[in-house]
This record gives structure tokens, C-alpha cells and sequence, in this order.
């Protein structure tokens, strides 16, 4: 799977489990005899959504002492109905009770990011931008969710401080002035990193393109504004739209000459779609 070639699951699965089990789940301890098997089946409500996730439930069940098999999984990004059965399990009936909110709140989770990501990957068809995540993660989430975006057609921008430069506002107030602040970033920066600039205006623009900005970040600029500094800096130099973008709007940021349009939305605001999981014993 895509997401364990790059990351482990295992220890933010513990953490997981560990908040929500506590010491002990005490109402399966009362309800379940011991050895007890079962089989789950969980089913989507929404009328629609793309399948994140759905590859951590085997991991989590398997961590709770569910002793999984006969594993059947709706594959990742898949567009699902409601009434579709997205994964059935079969294992030990108490694993599987006490892993059941753990696995469906990952689920839920990354495929309201997916569906999310999706709806505006949809909405820029046709153009020549791409939709792009940020950092606004939920702390210790970031690699799945992440993750969840490039499910649904998006693609990551930094996944860390350590994985790009991107100068903002304050780093720029920091060095004084644009020009200064790229000088800086050039100093120290692999040759093999883009530098990237936030500019508020198109004079900022300007002066980024003069210093050798790599690409530019336009932050909450008008539609005339995004055209003007498409103009200025050509086809060499990548321009990326910020703030505030929503379905409404992000067609004609596209459209005025976005090459990367950055939706922090994709994981700050999306919502956890509703699925739900049944229970048979066996």
C-alpha cells in the first residue's frame, strides 16, 4: 500500500487505541464470552464519498486482539454510494468491538479529506493547476492525511519545515525586505530546493522576480492581480495561489493562471463522512 511504503502506522495506531481504551474496554469485558468470534461489516451512509483509510483497519483490529481474516477491502479511492460495503473482517468478536471507533474515526476522517480534495480536483479539470495541501494539519496526523489528498487526485506541498523553503510574511519583516530575504535563502539552501516567496502585492512580485525566486506564493490577491503577476513572471517561474480559496472560486483562480493553488481546507475543514459498522457473531 502507498501510505506503508512511506510510513509506519504502527506506534500512532497505539497512540489511538490507548486513548480511547484506557485500561480496558469494560462493556465488552461484560457482553462478550471469551474467544468469541465475529464478523463486521462496515457501510457507507453518505450518498457519496472517495475511500480513504480503509487500508489502517486491518492494522488497528489486528493491534486491538481482533486476530483479523478473511479480510474484504473496497480498494483506496474508490467512489462508493451509500449502502456500499466498504470492508468486512472477520476475527475475534472483542478485538473487533474494542478496535470499531479507532478504525471508523481513521476512515472517516481521511475520506472526508479525500471526498474533499476530490470535489476541488474536479472543479479545475481542464486547467493547468493542481490542488495543493498545506500544513494546517492536525497535529499528528499530517503524513495520513496528507496522505487522504493525494488519494483524492491532490498533491502534497511540504510535508515539513525541513522539506522546502517557502518564505511568508514574517520571515520576510524578519530579513528586511524581499530581496534579502532570497539572498539569505540561496545562501543556505541545497541547489536541489525551489525557494519559494509569499508576496502580498505585485510590487513584491517584482522585486521576488529580480532576486530569483524560484516560485511565488500569491497571497489573497484579486483575480486581476493573480493575471498581472502571471504576465510578469512568465512560464519559468511557478506561481501558487493562497487564501481563502473555496468551490466557488477556486474555477477562476485556475483560470486566471494558477499553476498550484494551495486549499488549506482540504484538511482543516474537512468533515467526517458518516459509515458505520455491524456486528454478526459466529
Amino acid at each position: 500500500m502507498e501510505l506503508f511504503k512511506q510510513f509506519d502506522p504502527t506506534d500512532l495506531i497505539k497512540r489511538a487505541l490507548a486513548e480511547d481504551v484506557g485500561q480496558g474496554d469494560i462493556t465488552t469485558a461484560a457482553t462478550v464470552a471469551p474467544g468469541a468470534m465475529g464478523r463486521a461489516r462496515i457501510t457507507v451512509k453518505e450518498p457519496r464519498m472517495i475511500l480513504a483509510g480503509g487500508v489502517l483497519i486491518e492494522p488497528v483490529m489486528r493491534q486491538a486482539g481482533a486476530e483479523p481474516q478473511n479480510i474484504k477491502l473496497a480498494p483506496e479511492g474508490a467512489e462508493l454510494k451509500a449502502g456500499a460495503v466498504l470492508a468486512e473482517i472477520e476475527g475475534k468478536l472483542a478485538g473487533l468491538l474494542i478496535g470499531e471507533r479507532t478504525a471508523l474515526n481513521f476512515v472517516q476522517l481521511l475520506s472526508g479529506i479525500a471526498t474533499t480534495t476530490r470535489a476541488f480536483v474536479d472543479a479545475v479539470a481542464g486547467t493547468r493547476a493542481k490542488i495543493i495541501d498545506t500544513r494546517k494539519t492536525h497535529p499528528g496526523l499530517r503524513v495520513v492525511e496528507k496522505y487522504a489528498v493525494r488519494v483524492g487526485g491532490g498533491h502534497n506541498h511540504r510535508l515539513g519545515l525541513d522539506s522546502g523553503v517557502l518564505i511568508k510574511e514574517n520571515h520576510i519583516a524578519a530579513a528586511r525586505t524581499v530581496t534579502k530575504a532570497i539572498e539569505g535563502a540561496r545562501r543556505i539552501a541545497p541547489h536541489t530546493l525551489k525557494i519559494e516567496i509569499e508576496c502580498e502585492t505585485l510590487a513584491q512580485v517584482q522585486e521576488a522576480l529580480k532576486a530569483g525566486a524560484d516560485a511565488i506564493l500569491l497571497d489573497n490577491m484579486t483575480l486581476d492581480d493573480i493575471r498581472k503577476a502571471r504576465a510578469l513572471a512568465g512560464s519559468k517561474v511557478q506561481l501558487d495561489v493562497s487564501g481563502g480559496v473555496t468551490l466557488d472560486t477556486v474555477r477562476a483562480i485556475a483560470e486566471a493562471g494558477a499553476d498550484l493553488i494551495s486549499v488549506g481546507a482540504l484538511t482543516h475543514s474537512a468533515r467526517f463522512l458518516d459509515i458505520s459498522m455491524r456486528i454478526d457473531a459466529v
